[in-house]
């Protein structure tokens, strides 16, 4: 199709599934090229290793790790020529069917359709001025697609003044602009098809060097661009978790791979879709955000962090990472599990609270509470998988007071946690829903929604300035099933509440101190906090389990430290090790504490 100007009867003739077809075979040799890498490094290069210690090994193996790259070279592009002519194909399946709907209309009207596209029309029986009847001859008229396609036909007959117009000629005009319209739709998606595959030439020589891995990178966008559409497409619209968890388990390998590899930011996001093709989506996904963000000039802040995870996903660890969720949106938003939730029995999912932010405490820090959960309940149950959840904008110190970030925070969230049950491969999983500080809200408001948190059986929370109920039976898992850590020193959970809040300004002119002296007076219970009744309070009726003191704010210069190390065994072993015992579900065996 390429190369000439496209003619109507070449769209009308043209066979998509040949393009299909050429795809799947460009597909079969991309999955022989990936085949033969993984022999080549898993058992070539692995044995050598194993086998071989001397200069001639070691030359042996560079040779070997250069053949690698050359078939991982292979692989990429391969399945890019396929993804390309995919897109080709379903691209003009619209225009095609346009055009043979108005090859069919024009048939249906007896009008003729000529090689060049002119279309003639038949003459007709009209009324002239005087009501008497004339024919009126027929005519001839022209589409062009070198006009905006919204642009009418052109050619419409010279004719008499006194004679109406043969409404013949209003229908062919109308026909031959379709015609035209559908014709330069279809030239458009193959000139933008052709600019694209035609970028996608190796470069001489065996080797893939540094510049031919960025021409991978810069072919992999051309594709990306040009099949938007297509792959956009594809994937359906407002469904729940368990219907894309059916949508996915219902595309071809190939179809699988192309989203992975070509648009992973359309799937690596999508709650449904199995842990390890999320982490292969956003794996693939990362580098890309990272570039675009360095290009545009974004936030620092967020490119470290992005640069940050991208290390640790390189690195060793002592649970396996799965990227689950990535994005620069709002604050930034980052979900990562330690261990593979898709096939753990207990899966906890923590979300953070106040301040969190994608930065660099958020990779040092709070991504550590993550890997320290999944560490201390692999130590009681190893098929146990801990989650960080930062699919939200938490407030900051000057937006904690208003629910409005929970509100919005706690859909996401249950919709992250209905995705994990559609995946779950075991057949009744424990799941316990984390949330911190502010973050105990969000959990909190996403129980009170319609059917609560989905597959929760547990819900932990930790330094929590309320949950926005009164009682633990509120949050929909039975009140023994909620358990709380709630440090003395930890300011947060003594959060006044408003109506303490209003006494201390009101009564002695405002401030923290004044708020909680005067404060008693409306809160006679002192279990009032700023969301609702205090967690740890007998009133409110969790299971509270014993964690650290933690430093004092002002005698120990200890500040907010006490709300930050619930999940920390080298600063509060006890908590920690509670925390473990409730996510591998030994909650039997937790050290648990008295009522506020």
């Amino acid at each position: 199709m390429t190369g000439t100007a496209l003619t109507w009867q070449q769209l009308r003739d043209l066979k998509r599934s040949e393009f299909e077809d050429a795809g799947d075979r460009w597909n079969e040799v991309s999955g022989r090229s990936d085949a033969d890498r993984v022999r080549v490094d898993r058992a070539m290069s692995a044995k050598l290793r194993e086998t071989q210690e001397s200069e001639s090994a070691e030359a042996a193996l560079g040779r070997l790790k250069r053949l690698s790259r050359n078939y991982q070279y292979l692989h990429t592009e391969c399945g890019l020529v396929r993804t390309a002519l995919n897109g080709l194909a379903s691209d003009l399946a619209e225009p095609q069917r346009q055009l043979k709907q108005t090859l069919e209309d024009a048939a249906g009207e007896n009008f003729t359709v000529h090689e060049d596209g002119s279309i003639s029309y038949p003459a007709a029986e009209v009324q002239d001025l005087t009501g008497a009847k004339k024919e009126v001859p027929g005519g001839k008229v022209q589409g062009s697609a070198r006009l905006p396609l919204e642009a009418p036909a052109l050619g419409e007959p010279t004719r008499s003044p006194f004679l109406p117009a043969n409404p013949n000629a209003t229908k062919a005009q109308g026909i031959a602009a379709r015609m035209a319209r559908a014709v330069r739709s279809a030239a458009e998606i193959d000139g933008r098809y052709a600019r694209t595959l035609d970028k996608l030439r190796a470069a001489k020589g065996l080797d893939v060097t540094k510049a031919t891995l960025e021409d991978v990178f810069r072919d992999t966008d051309a594709v990306r661009t040009a099949a938007d559409r297509y792959l956009d497409r594809g994937i359906p619209q407002s469904k729940s978790p368990a219907e894309y968890r059916t949508w996915w388990d219902g595309l071809t390998d190939e179809q699988r791979q192309e989203y992975l590899e070509i648009a992973p930011d359309l799937v690596g996001g999508l709650d449904g879709i199995p842990a390890v093709a999320r982490d292969e989506a956003n794996r693939n996904y990362l580098p890309v955000l990272i570039d675009e963000l360095a290009r545009q000039g974004g936030d620092e802040t967020k490119l470290d962090a992005l640069r940050g995870i991208q290390t640790k996903l390189n690195e060793p660890s002592k649970v396996p990472m799965f990227l689950l969720g990535i994005g620069d949106e709002g604050k930034g938003r980052a979900i990562v599990a330690y261990g593979n939730p898709d096939t753990s029995r207990n899966v906890s999912a923590y979300v953070p609270g106040l301040g969190t932010k994608l930065d660099k405490e958020f990779v040092d820090d709070t991504l550590q509470r993550g890997l320290d959960t999944a560490v201390g309940a692999r130590g009681y149950d190893s098929s146990s998988a801990a989650i960080v959840w930062l699919g939200y904008d938490a407030p900051s110190f000057l937006t904690v007071g208003s629910t409005g970030d929970a509100e919005r925070g706690a859909p996401a969230y249950n919709s992250f946690m209905a995705g994990l049950e559609a995946t779950n491969a075991n057949k009744d999983p424990h799941v316990t829903a984390i949330g911190h500080s502010y973050g105990s809200l969000t959990v909190g408001t996403a129980a009170q929604q319609d059917g609560g948190i989905p597959g929760a059986d547990d819900i932990i929370l930790l330094g929590s300035p309320g949950t926005g109920v009164d009682k633990a039976e509120d949050l929909g898992v039975g009140k023994d099933h909620v358990y709380v850590g709630a440090a003395d020193n930890d300011l947060v959970t003594k959060l006044p509440s408003e109506q303490q809040s209003a006494w201390g300004v009101w009564g002695m002119g405002g401030g923290p101190v004044a708020s909680y002296i005067v404060g008693d007076i409306a809160d006679q219970g002192d279990d009032d906090l700023y969301f609702g009744k205090d967690p740890a309070s007998k009133a409110f009726g969790a299971q509270r389990f014993e964690v650290d003191d933690g430093p004092r704010v002002i005698l120990d210069a200890g500040g907010f430290d006490a709300h930050s190390q619930y999940f920390t065994p080298t600063k509060d072993q006890v908590s920690a090790d509670n925390i473990a015992l409730i996510v591998a579900g030994r909650p039997e065996k937790i050290q648990t504490e008295e009522w506020r």
